[in-house]
């Protein structure tokens, strides 16, 4: 049959019965459609994006039995298709057994065809061309993918569908290259996905058998928007939110405007959004069709049903929705589906060879890394487990193939269990760290990424440690503190005593404070960050305003792995990114002046092995000891500090041939190896000689060992965001 022009404003009634079946609730499958099967074909389009190997006893089967559903309504003309990422940045059950028990999940699923995602490429093409490919048992298909020139793989498959040819085309976003190692594709192109599929769909279309033909195209893109609605949401909302997106330009304006009228159906992926929107047609007036993304991990299948004239080759849109995975009981669902119960039998089985596969040892610790308290229910407080993952994003991150990451931060949330040194079993020896140990601290599979963020932004990020709304109302209730763990580069003062958002002051990064307009690069999981348009977690608001996001391609718990097998002996970090110091004077004192301040938390970190300080000093530019205080303890009722403080006196003092107030650099120095410089406006004494250099700073940190560059970073007599210190805004940046 050769393809005719299919959609025309006449289309519009046929899509007015898709549309009521849109408004149905999510749980509600619709009614399979009633049709003249000698005049009209149906073909049943089932969707699902970004699995990512989230193999799970219950969901899994679920996610089976949801198709299987779905299927049952249309049982000899179904397609199940996939729009990419099936394996990569999997959880520890797929991922520690190379994504083989997925792969074999999806062969039990019996999906058709793929296709290709960036993560695909995770291992490299070769792994993608050669070990998956033989183990799946559908193809994958990259339209848009050549390596020297020549395809990867196919760019289509057909299926004779109630008498009519239905093709897949699959492409992937053309960002692959800066999401995956490049060690692993070298040599590979990968071109407009756009071109690429509109190249096949004319071939399809052009009435030539000899390079084959369909009577319905779908597009299965790896891409998609960064916009996301509730599943099902009416198509007036959709309209309003995706119209100004595809008009905007980019990959899914792309998409929209530019795959041609031969393309009936559009899927996506990657972005791990949620639409089903009737798109208008370009080139045919009046004229819409679906594009289709749903979620992530198997929440949601989407389904488009097409009605095909089997005389005049017209199609119509009789049902589109994004269906909610099942939750009903596991055992129904394997009693009722012979491929649910495949799929049980595969994932149970990779679950127990995951549990043997998790006491392979990863790494080695000299002592005790851990949460604080031995719990993750303790987010305000600093933990070594919490600064150690903030160090490992920070250090896979750094290279700038990676995102060039200067600090690390950490949501407290994100950091779940503990490095123990003594030996549990299966353990002879204390300080082994196993793979399902490490799997337990970060079970989240986020993947890495890193932003830029100015000294501005990265103040109000520490501010909003001290938890808000999004329209900046302080929480009242549940945690209104949340710690965030950063790496041992970045210190900071804070003083709880002040108002609200004015909390922190001499944010210092590498041991020297930062201005406010300083570009810094900040690695962190994407959770955190809320990145592709997405909402940053945990109400911290400030990683919206950051630039340049930037993939790593990795995911967590991979870069976790890679970091401990970097660090052997790896040893838990006690000191402090920060302390609250109250008491120290807005305004200006003269050198020679005695200042009092309460230094509290000094030993804030309530991990396993901590040991409370028992002096604080501080120290001036030339290395002085220019006061100091001893600490009072108050533990808790295991043992551990539960407070500790200070009462610090010091003299000012004023290095330079100045005249004029200036800003001093001093530094908070702890038993447990804490160093937190700060500032002080100082007035200078009649006759002040020129002081010494910067031999704090300069010298080896008592943690990271490394020179610090020892160039003096002061503001001036005026803060150049906040005005002249004294007595204005906030008392120091």
């Amino acid at each position: 049959m050769n393809k005719t022009m299919k959609r025309s404003a006449a289309i519009g009634a046929a899509c007015a019965v898709g549309l009521g079946l849109v408004a149905l609730p999510q749980a509600a499958v619709a009614a399979p459609i009633d049709v003249d099967p000698d005049t009209t074909a149906v073909v049943s389009l089932l969707h699902f994006n970004d699995f990512h190997g989230r193999l799970d006893k219950a969901t899994t089967v679920q996610f089976a039995g949801t198709i299987e559903r779905l299927r049952a309504d249309y049982p000899s003309s179904t397609v199940l298709l996939s729009g990419g990422d099936n394996i990569g940045a999997s959880n520890f059950t797929s991922a520690s057994q190379q994504d083989e028990p997925t792969l074999e999940v999806l062969n039990a699923l019996e999906v058709d065809a793929a296709a290709v995602g960036n993560h695909e490429f995770d291992r490299g093409v070769d792994d993608l061309t050669g070990r998956v490919d033989a183990l799946a048992d559908f193809p994958y298909l990259s339209a848009n993918v050549t390596r020297d020139g020549a395809p990867i793989g196919p760019a289509f498959e057909t299926f004779e569908i109630d008498g009519i040819t239905v093709a897949v085309v699959g492409a992937v976003t053309q960002q692959t290259p800066s999401l995956v190692d490049g060690s692993g594709i070298v040599g590979l192109e990968f071109g407009d996905p756009v071109a690429a599929v509109n190249a096949v769909a004319a071939e399809l279309s052009d009435g030539d058998a000899a390079n084959g033909e369909a009577d319905v195209v779908v597009a299965e893109i790896h891409d998609g928007s960064q916009l996301t609605l509730p599943a099902n949401a009416p198509q007036s909302e959709q309209e309003a939110t995706f119209a100004p997106d595809a008009a905007a330009g980019g990959a899914f304006g792309d998409m929209v405007n530019g795959l041609s009228a031969d393309v009936d159906v559009i899927f996506n992926g990657h972005t791990h959004r949620t639409y089903s929107w009737l798109a208008p047609v370009p080139g045919v007036e009046g004229a819409t069709r679906p594009i289709v993304q749903s979620n992530e991990y198997s929440n949601l299948i989407g389904q488009v049903v097409l009605a095909v004239d089997r005389a005049s080759g017209d199609v119509s849109v009789e049902v589109l929705a994004n269906h909610a995975r099942t939750t009903d009981a596991v055992a129904g669902l394997v009693a009722e589906y012979p491929r649910a119960a495949a799929v049980q039998q595969i994932v149970d089985a990779a679950v127990d060879r995951a549990a043997v596969i998790g006491n392979v040892e990863v790494g080695t610790i000299s002592g005790p890394i851990t949460v604080p308290a031995l719990s993750n229910g303790n987010r305000g407080e600093e933990s070594t487990s919490a600064q150690m993952v903030a160090n490992m994003y920070r250090d896979q991150l750094a290279d700038a193939s990676r995102g060039g990451a200067d600090i690390g931060v950490v949501n407290p949330g994100g950091v779940r269990d503990s490095f123990l040194y003594e030996p549990t079993a299966p353990e002879t020896e204390p300080g082994i760290v196993r793979l399902a140990e490490a799997n337990t601290m970060l079970p989240f599979i986020n993947n890495l990424w890193s932003i830029t963020m100015t000294g501005a932004q990265l103040d109000t990020l520490l501010e909003q440690q001290w938890q808000r709304t999004a329209a900046g109302e302080p929480l009242t209730t549940g945690r209104t503190y949340l710690q965030l763990g950063l790496s041992d580069n970045v210190t900071y003062v804070s003083d709880p005593s002040r108002a609200f958002d004015d909390r922190v002051s001499d944010i210092a990064i590498d041991g020297e404070l930062i201005t406010p307009d300083q570009e810094i690069r900040v690695a962190s999981a994407s959770f955190l960050m809320g990145v592709n348009g997405g909402t940053p977690g945990d109400n911290f608001w400030a990683f919206a305003e950051g630039t340049d996001e930037r993939d790593s391609g990795l995911v967590d718990q991979d870069a976790l792995l890679a970091y401990l097998a970097a660090n052997p002996g790896l040893a838990p970090d006690y000191s402090v990114r920060h302390v609250d110091v109250v008491g120290l004077p807005d305004g200006a004192v003269d050198a020679g002046a005695e200042v009092a301040v309460e230094v509290r938390q000094v030993d804030r970190i309530r991990s396993l092995g901590a040991e409370a300080s028992t002096t604080v000093e501080v120290v001036d530019e030339s290395g002085a000891v220019i006061g100091s205080g001893d600490v009072v303890v108050q533990n808790d009722a295991q043992g551990a500090p539960l407070t500790t403080a200070a009462e610090v006196t010091f003299t000012a003092t004023f290095a330079g041939d100045g005249t004029e107030p200036a800003l001093q650099t001093y530094a908070l120095r702890a038993d447990n190896g804490t160093l937190i410089p700060f500032q002080v406006l100082v007035t200078p004494a009649p006759a002040t000689g020129s002081g010494p250099g910067h031999p704090v700073f300069g010298d080896a940190h008592p943690v990271h060992g490394d020179d610090h560059p020892g160039r003096a970073v002061g503001r001036g007599g005026e803060h150049p965001v906040f005005g002249e210190l004294p007595g204005k805004g906030k008392r120091a940046f």
